[in-house]
């Protein structure tokens, strides 16, 4: 044998060995036609099949039948002939049956005449590095998402903060020319509907605020059973004789910690909801009951929940018009009948109650809405420790005397309309515009028995004003007006609160709260 020869055969022997030590990729080579030639070890791991199986088999039955039925095998081979390789992934089949994700290499082997000898080709398995771009590309998105949640949220909330200026002045005005306008039935009737109107406004705003989980919440402890049976039997009221509703509450729930008047707002928008997705009648289910959540489930903490549901026998909802059901201004009910604030409102209460929201729908099934309420043990002592605190600071009402108020606030409309209201209770009013002037006020040492703030102000917000009256004096009763529920701890946390927008009634109901001293 002469040298050549020899020094071909060990240079074949050691390219053996190497494709042979290969375990984690599948080298084998295919013949002009398709047809298995040589078949090494890792292409036995990976594939399932050994030597003796799939030599002089034709490599398209790695492939997926669509693939094949599409003439996948045969582009491959073809684009590699002609053009020298071919690259491309996609998924492959083992000899089980099972399927991964592949990347496969054809390379066109010629002989020095440029004769084609046939194909070289390399399959890895990238399963897992699929599985974890599609985790990290789903992680992205989610980000993407809670950031454009973010965004509309904090939008949302600022639209929410003027509007809520815009119909505190709008309303109280309302009231005041209803108080002083003489009983005239072509007059009274027109300034009924547009106070009627405004308080409409005034409850967009709280879906929006609630959306943007900037809304006040008068967080008490809430019987869920009591609030369920006293909503259904309101909602009956206004529900076609073709829709029924079912109960279900079990005996012994506890407590949940929340706003009772937002969560009967909810209830009421699910049940509008699952009304308006059964137009020709059906069945309302209404669930409650406890559940313990042993681990963390997305943003739920462990500890006991009460489980709340809405579930209706309606058309139900496609996979595409779930995922963007809770979105806000997103409604399927057509222009004009509907906000798309619902379920956005109903998100925002249950989250910044400590709480989540879970839908479920199968077009043709109905939908199912849960809300994830937190249960907490001693809430009623918690609530009762809370209110001690409070009447530690101010002792029992004097109602009736008549106060020097000093009202704060930044907007000249909404100033204007909180002195009237307190001119006609009988108060004498102070007016500031801003946080500095109102605390020029103060020190001055004029005569005042109570100051009424809103909170979001330039320069210097209603909690940082309270906190510098408190150093200058003590004892003087501070009333924060606000509609936002994220107020900074310290100075702003303990003070009594005017939901904006407010009216008289509200305005004269904290007044008659404050310290039986003034």
């Amino acid at each position: 044998m002469a040298d050549g020869q020899l020094l071909q055969l060990e240079t074949d022997d050691r390219y053996r060995l190497l494709i042979n030590a290969i375990t984690d990729y599948a080298i084998y080579m295919v013949d002009p036609q398709g047809y298995v030639a040589s078949w090494n070890p890792g292409a036995e791991r990976m594939k399932g099949y050994v030597a003796s199986e799939i030599l002089g088999q034709h490599f398209s039955r790695f492939y997926t039948p669509e693939d094949r039925a599409a003439g996948e095998p045969q582009h491959g081979l073809d684009t590699a002939r002609r053009e020298g390789r071919f690259e491309k992934e996609g998924w492959r089949l083992r000899k089980n049956g099972e399927r991964f994700w592949a990347n496969v290499v054809i390379d066109a082997i010629r002989d020095q005449h440029g004769t084609l000898l046939g194909f070289a080709k390399i399959t890895r398995d990238i399963s897992e590095k699929r599985t974890a771009q599609i985790e990290l590309a789903r992680a992205r998105e989610e980000l993407f998402q809670a950031q454009k949640l973010e965004a509309i949220g904090q939008l949302t909330g600022g639209v929410a903060h003027d509007f809520n200026n815009l119909l505190m002045a709008i309303l109280g005005s309302l009231q005041m020319l209803q108080k002083r306008l003489p009983d005239d039935p072509q007059t009274t009737p027109l300034v009924i509907n547009a106070i009627r109107g405004a308080e409409r406004g005034a409850a967009l705003t709280q879906r929006l605020l609630a959306f943007a989980r900037r809304q006040e919440l008068d967080v008490r402890p809430v019987d869920v059973r009591d609030l369920v049976e006293g909503m259904v039997e309101l909602a009956r009221r206004s529900l076609p004789p073709d829709i029924a509703i079912e109960v279900e509450c079990e005996t012994g729930l506890p407590a949940v910690l929340t706003d009772g008047n937002q969560l009967e707002t909810a209830l009421l928008n699910l049940i509008v909801n699952a009304r308006d997705a059964m137009p020709n009648g059906g069945l309302i289910r209404i669930l409650a009951r406890p559940r313990h959540v042993l681990q963390r489930e997305g943003q739920l903490e462990p500890g006991l929940y009460v489980e709340l549901s809405v579930i209706d026998d309606g058309e139900g909802m496609d996979a595409e018009t779930l995922a963007r059901a809770p979105t806000p201004f997103f409604t399927t009910k057509g222009i004009g009948k509907g906000t798309g604030l619902g379920l956005s409102m109903v998100q925002g209460l249950t989250e910044q109650s400590g709480g989540a929201l879970r839908l479920t729908s199968l077009p043709g099934f109905g939908t199912t809405v849960t809300l994830l309420m937190p249960a907490q043990a001693g809430a009623v002592q918690a609530a009762t420790r809370t209110e001690d605190a409070m009447t530690t600071m101010q002792d029992k009402p004097q109602a009736g005397r008549p106060l020097t108020v000093l009202a704060v606030d930044d907007d000249a409309l909404v100033l204007m309309n909180t002195g009237l209201m307190l001119e006609d209770l009988g108060h004498t009013v102070i007016e500031a515009y801003n946080g500095v002037d109102a605390l020029a006020i103060v020190e001055s040492g004029q005569e005042i028995d109570v100051v009424i703030t809103d909170h979001s102000m330039p320069r210097m917000t209603g909690a940082e004003l309270a906190g510098r009256i408190r150093q200058i004096r003590p004892h003087l009763p501070i009333v924060l007006a606000t509609g936002y529920a994220e107020l900074p701890s310290g100075d702003g946390a303990n003070l009594p609160r005017l939901p904006k927008p407010f009216s008289q009634q509200q305005l004269g109901e904290v007044l008659a709260s404050l310290p039986a001293s003034l």
